[in-house]
């Protein structure tokens, strides 16, 4: 769905999975967006985005980064130009230990590119794309935490190399919309397992529910309670993988007030019952 020519299932993006893919890259016929961050890392050839108005050129061999909830199209590409694409969830994204300024830099539209070109990150990602595409559980959890170090150490370079320009500034209110998201996302992350609701969220962080809301969507185009509802199901995911806790267990560990509230959200988010995604995974392994 980035640049053309790949598989990306739009379920797949709509459900903000994780997901790594490689494909040629192509110019794209109208903007798109979906709600994960890009990793973009382009094997070889030259790749010009349209990004939140703005020009971004793509070079080989060097990582970019983006929101991609910002429309953002490829508008001119050379031939024969492989790109790789880590779909980053933006639970996972926030839940980074990464600096601050990074992070709002992100949210309001910076595009990151690394401050080196090396022939390293192209046979890493390669090894990530033939691992991921194998499926076996252990190795994809691996992968997941990999790719999380690598982004942190890839917005340590940026911030250290002074590369946090070029986003939108925004007015005085945009950048406190950004404070509030970013107050309310780390209480999310912190407290989600326990019986919190928006109002609750909101007096923590000294914010006005209407407020909090208000500078949820317009930074993040959902509402708090979406935003909670994405990571309870998303840290639900994680354990019935990672663990072999009873269901229950991990239902009232996320958060979810009663099994049938949980098993109700997480297959309209997941399409599976939490019994069938345990499964699924179980038979991949």
């Amino acid at each position: 769905m980035t640049a053309g020519n790949n598989e990306v299932d739009d379920l797949t993006l709509a459900r903000g999975d994780f997901l790594i893919e490689r494909h040629i890259a192509t110019a794209m016929p109208a903007a798109h967006w979906h709600d994960h961050v890009e990793l973009n890392l382009l094997l070889e050839g030259e790749m010009t985005y349209l990004f939140n108005g703005r020009r971004e050129e793509v070079e080989a061999g060097r990582l970019v980064l983006f929101w991609a909830a910002i429309p953002h199209q490829t508008i001119a590409v050379t031939g024969n130009a492989a790109l790789i694409v880590i779909y980053l969830p933006l639970a996972d994204f926030l839940a980074l230990p990464i600096d601050r300024e990074a992070r709002r830099f992100t949210m309001q539209g910076g595009f990151l590119s690394d401050p080196a070109a090396t022939g390293h990150d192209g046979f890493v990602a390669a090894r990530w794309v033939e691992e991921w595409n194998e499926g076996e559980p252990q190795r994809r959890s691996l992968l997941r935490e990999e790719i999380a170090l690598r982004v942190r150490r890839f917005i340590l370079d940026c911030v250290e190399t002074g590369r946090l320009s070029g986003g939108e500034a925004g007015t005085a209110a945009v950048a406190a919309a950004v404070r509030h998201v970013e107050a309310l996302t780390d209480l999310v992350n912190s407290h989600y397992g326990e019986p919190v609701l928006m109002p609750d969220l909101a007096a923590r962080a000294g914010i006005h529910p209407s407020t909090a809301n208000k500078a949820f969507r317009d930074v993040l185009g959902l509402s708090v309670n979406e935003y909670l509802t994405r990571y309870r199901v998303a840290r639900a995911m994680q354990k019935l993988v990672d663990t072999e806790d009873p269901i229950l267990t991990i239902a009232y560990d996320c958060g979810f007030g009663s099994s049938s509230r949980f098993y109700e959200l997480f297959k309209a988010r997941t399409g599976q019952t939490p019994l069938a995604f345990r499964r699924a995974l179980s038979r991949k392994g």
